[in-house]
């Protein structure tokens, strides 16, 4: 049974396109990670179309449960948005025109060359709030947040567009509910490849089995695994004192399987740093990927000090105009084979002057497998200084899901070859 011992937060997302599955509910996921680091308990999420009564009931509910409801999306100057109308007959508070919102609405028009004369009416409804709300400026949109009490409780209305809701929150909203909050959740990841979830879960088991305050919870990624240390503390700085430890632990038993320990730490990003560090050059050739792995990579601002050449060599012809592999022997071997791969590595690094390579060929599907090769069979070779290492694979999922356990098992295979330590 969960116990609750602070402040209760909910959640309610507006927005019928919502419901049908057009949009992704990434506010509802951000705003859950905030409540998280402010010490809210939060139990409930919500989401309700473009309905009064629907919303009314939602809103209803939340407020007899929940000690602050944040609800996102609604505010917007067309007949569907309707959070603020609902929240002020909530909240017993009459909608009147709010001089700042008014203006930021006026110069939004200004700014793009538009006449007030020819501003529709409905634009100015977003000017309009709770008598007595808290209004929360938006410079990245025209709706203003909002922050109404309503039967002592606290409702906050953010805009929708992520765009417009993530710097209100962190701007305004966060620093009202830390001040709000008895203590506060602080968090650490450390992020593991090249191991099983179920074998990085057993060499912590006796961590997991004995955990009070901090805790730790694994998170299964593709070809990846996440552990997330978490500590209940009355400030940041007591949270970072009960995380260290846990921390330095893990740490000691995963060791060069840690890639990093950075909330939004990436493994493209912690290969581009090794390679920068060794002075390395690359190179890489793809085959059915077709180019997402160099895609991977080129998210990684500086990669160009490192990343030398892409090659996507699909078919066989490019796999020997490109890469000068003989057609022979890709005839012998087959495209899909530990042997085309390797030379697929050797011929990158040798046309690009790379001093490192990484290859990937296979039958991502639903057409192609054989008996003998199925769809799923995957090649990937490495090629660091003239050593070439091969590894097979073979994943399950459709072709999508193929290409993405691809890609990162190709980041992982490189990422062990030039950390000979790994092995």
């Amino acid at each position: 049974m969960e116990e609750n011992n602070g402040m209760v937060a909910e959640l309610i997302s507006v927005g019928t396109e919502i419901l049908l599955g057009n949009i992704v509910n990434t506010n509802a996921a951000y705003l859950s990670e905030q409540c998280a680091r402010l010490g809210l308990s939060l139990y409930f999420q919500t989401v309700v179309g473009d309905n009064e009564e629907r919303l009314t009931q939602a809103l209803t509910q939340a407020i007899s449960r929940s000690d602050i409801v944040i609800l996102t999306g609604g505010l917007g100057p067309t007949k569907d948005d309707l959070t603020k109308e609902v929240t002020a007959k909530a909240a017993g508070r009459k909608l009147v025109e709010d001089p700042k919102a008014r203006k930021v609405v006026a110069d939004f028009f200004e700014a793009r060359r538009i006449k007030q004369k020819d501003i529709t009416e409905n634009n100015w409804k977003q000017a309009l709030v709770p008598e007595g709300a808290t209004v929360l400026p938006n410079p990245n949109g025209t709706a203003p947040g909002l922050i109404v009490d309503c039967q002592g409780k606290q409702v906050i209305l953010l805009p929708g567009p992520p765009g417009e809701m993530r710097p209100m929150f962190e701007k305004s909203v966060f620093p009202y509910l830390q001040k709000r909050s008895p203590g506060i959740i602080y968090s650490r990841m450390v992020k593991l490849c090249g191991i099983g979830e179920s074998k990085a879960a057993s060499m912590i088991g006796d961590l997991i089995e004995g955990q009070t305050n901090p805790t730790i919870a694994t998170y299964a990624r593709t070809g990846e695994v996440h552990l997330r240390v978490t500590a209940k503390a009355e400030n940041e700085e007591q949270g970072k004192k009960l995380v260290k430890p846990m921390v330095r632990e893990l740490k000691k038993r995963f060791g060069v399987h840690i890639f990093s320990t950075k909330e939004d730490g990436t493994l493209e990003e912690a290969l581009v740093d090794i390679l920068k560090e060794r002075k390395y050059s690359l190179a890489t050739a793809e085959s059915c990927t077709g180019g997402l792995l160099t895609a991977r990579l080129v998210n990684v601002s500086g990669v160009s000090e490192v990343l030398k050449q892409g090659y996507v060599t699909y078919s066989n012809k490019a796999k020997h105009r490109l890469l000068g592999i003989p057609k022979g022997l890709i005839k012998k071997y087959s495209p899909v084979s530990d042997r085309v791969a390797a030379e697929m590595a050797k011929g990158a690094a040798a046309n690009a002057g790379a001093d490192v390579a990484i290859a990937v060929t296979g039958i991502a599907g639903p057409h192609g497998g054989t008996e003998e090769k199925p769809v799923g069979t995957v090649f990937i070779a490495c090629s660091v200084k003239g050593q070439v290492t091969v590894r097979e694979y073979h994943f399950d999922g459709n072709r999508e899901k193929i290409r993405e356990s691809s890609v990162v098992c190709a980041l992982t295979l490189l990422r062990e070859c030039i950390l000979p330590q790994i092995r």
